[in-house]
């Protein structure tokens, strides 16, 4: 069969090259043509446009582009149209792919959604949409199922987290090897730093990341670098004291961390799963947080808490980032009770989310249900 599958961000990228290799098994004379990235292309797909061009942060930045984003809508329908795929995918990214899902039903297409968008967390409302233009909906947090189910009466099926499958399947250099070809320390442990991936949230981020280097001097800070932006648009923030960075290496950082600091999002979750006890950090543009504050329903910003219902890892929201805070909360999960403590809710974590497999399950469902 043929599949169009549009993901909009870099996480998405992540899961939809599994899902392309899940689907690629299942149907080995699938053509699939998408919306990603260079895992995507690298999975199998044909690429029609890359999230580079498409990932605007903050609602200032969406009305900025809206040309651009209308510009891409209009591409979107006339290259499914033109391709006339057996089933359209969307993976997340629901600002755009909600509006191609309605006139993908419209005009007879099947649709599916991978990884649901997070109406749970704000616009509930969007249920009606989902309800009328989403065929089949697959979802990977487990309070997602009883959400969709039970409070609004739409049937979902929970396939667990790819970012298990991931993990699992992304090769990862040892720690002698890693730190050598890196220029790090060979025995100062890690204190990771993931600002994000986008460039105003990565420059307000490590502003206040850097700022409690100097009072861990037994530690090696080291920035992962995200694959949307170029290394040279780090350099500025490897001046002076020393500090380190890594690019493409996320995972490998993680796995030979020995603590970290991270911008909320997807990457919560995935240094829980690689067991490394961490400080969660957001501050966003001041317009921007107003208004989120007043439409997000959510007690906690995590995946981590969310999932576990209960504070597992220490939130830094907005005014709360500062360098005195961050400070104490580091200080608290680089040694001691609070680190144990967490470690030992990663392991309730890891049981909630169920095992491996969700590529090949959301891929069975997919091809059975086309």
């Amino acid at each position: 069969m043929k599949y169009y599958i549009i993901a909009g961000e870099a996480s998405g990228d992540l899961h939809g090259s599994n899902l392309i290799k899940a689907l690629k098994k299942e149907d080995t004379s699938a053509t699939i043509r998408c919306w990603g990235g260079d895992l995507m292309q690298q999975a199998g797909g044909e690429l029609a446009k890359h999230y580079k061009d498409m990932a605007f942060m903050g609602f200032l930045e969406v009305l900025m582009n809206i040309p651009t984003i209308f510009k891409n809508i209009a591409y979107c329908k006339e290259d499914i149209q033109e391709f006339n795929p057996d089933v359209v995918i969307f993976i997340d990214f629901s600002g755009f792919n909600l509006r191609i899902a309605k006139w993908a039903k419209e005009h007879g297409f099947k649709t599916n959604y991978y990884i649901s968008p997070q109406i749970w967390a704000s616009r509930e409302s969007r249920i009606k949409k989902i309800k009328r233009d989403i065929d089949n909906m697959f979802v990977i947090l487990p309070f997602e199922k009883d959400f969709y189910e039970k409070k609004h009466g739409y049937p979902v099926h929970f396939v667990g987290h790819p970012l298990i499958d991931a993990i699992e399947n992304t090769p990862l250099q040892d720690n002698e090897t890693f730190r050598k070809e890196n220029g790090l320390d060979s025995e100062k442990p890690i204190i990771a730093l993931l600002p994000g991936s986008r460039k105003q949230e990565v420059q307000k981020m490590l502003e206040v990341m850097l700022s409690v280097k100097k009072d861990f001097p037994s530690y090696q800070f080291v920035i992962a670098g995200a694959p949307s932006l170029p290394d040279d648009f780090y350099t500025p923030f490897l001046k002076g004291d020393k500090v380190e960075y890594v690019s493409n290496k996320t995972y490998t950082l993680l796995k030979h961390s020995h603590a970290a600091m991270v911008t909320s999002g997807t990457a919560t979750l995935e240094t829980a799963l690689f067991g490394i006890p961490q400080v969660v950090c957001y501050k966003g543009n001041w317009i921007s947080y107003q208004i989120a504050k007043r439409i997000i329903t959510l007690d906690y910003i995590s995946l981590v808490n969310l999932i576990m219902k209960r504070e597992v890892v220490k939130e830094l929201i907005q005014n709360d980032l500062s360098t005195k805070n961050l400070k104490r909360e580091l200080s608290k999960i680089v040694g001691g009770a609070e680190r144990e403590r967490m470690l030992s809710d990663y392991t309730l974590l890891k049981e909630k989310l169920g095992g491996k497999g969700a590529s090949e399950l959301a891929a069975k469902l997919i091809v059975k249900n086309a």
